[in-house]
Formats: C-alpha cells, sequence, structure tokens
C-alpha cells in the first residue's frame, strides 16, 4: 500500500543518533512509524512524544502524504543547569507514497499519548467485488460470478 520514498533515511536516522544532531527544517529528522492494513482501512502510526498536536502539520498532494512536525525544547529558568539531555529536539518530517487504492479524500487523524494515528480507507474501487455474467439466447438468466 505504501513506498518508501528514501532509502537513505534509515541510515541518516542512525548518523543523527550516533552524533547526537538535530533536526532542523532544512534537514529534519525521520521519526519511526509503522503501517498496516485493518479491514478495509490502511493504518499508519507515527511517534511524535513531546510533540504538541498544534506543531504536527499533515497534509497530502496527489498521493504523497507528508507529516512534519517540531519538538522545542522546554522553558527553563535561570537556574537551571542542564546536565544530561538525550530526547531528540527540532524539525521531523516523514513522506510516504500511497497507493491508488487509498481514498486520500478521508484521512481520519488522531493523536494520543505521543502517538499520531493516520487511518485512510481503502477506495471502493479497490474492494473485491462479484461480477455477474448473463446468458445471451432464449432464457437471459443471470449468473454471479
Amino acid at each position: 500500500m505504501l513506498m518508501r520514498t528514501d532509502p537513505f533515511r534509515e541510515m541518516d536516522r542512525i548518523v543523527q543518533q550516533l552524533t547526537g544532531t538535530s533536526g532542523t527544517w532544512s534537514k529534519p529528522s525521520v521519526m519511526p512509524m509503522d503501517a498496516y492494513r485493518e479491514g478495509d482501512v490502511y493504518v499508519i502510526a507515527f511517534d511524535l512524544p513531546g510533540v504538541s498536536p498544534e506543531a504536527v502539520d499533515i497534509d497530502v498532494e496527489r498521493n504523497m502524504l507528508t507529516v512534519r512536525a517540531e519538538r522545542r525544547p522546554a522553558a527553563k529558568g535561570d537556574t537551571v543547569q542542564m546536565e544530561l539531555s538525550e530526547r531528540p529536539l527540532g524539525a521531523f518530517s516523514r513522506q510516504v507514497m500511497l497507493a491508488d487504492t487509498l481514498d486520500t479524500e478521508h484521512i481520519e487523524a488522531d493523536y494520543d499519548a505521543g502517538v499520531l494515528t493516520l487511518r485512510i480507507p481503502i477506495a471502493e474501487r479497490a474492494k473485491p467485488r462479484k461480477i455477474s455474467i448473463s446468458i445471451s439466447g432464449s432464457g437471459r438468466k443471470q449468473i454471479s460470478g
């Protein structure tokens, strides 16, 4: 149902983890995701812990789904001295090429406990259906196949 658009994103993510670099708007960090089919709905879940729902932007152009988010550092007073900072900050982005069989007009988005979940229905034209066969001749009988 989807295609990865950049085969080197996983390598970039590993390098960012090792070097401790944060994502910027020109080179955002990748966000982890799961994708699966649940009945007649395709589900994509993105991990965005600590990101405010207002800081998430979702758009679809043609069949390209783009999710962008930003996680800013928490405001700290002048007396705070940071001892350790491992939680990723900055910009995050993920692009997913959606199949033509998905109904991108009816995407639903839900954000709960740091997980953004998109539900994309399977398009009616992509669902299996029976085709009836008509028999020509004297009796004109319909047979479902």
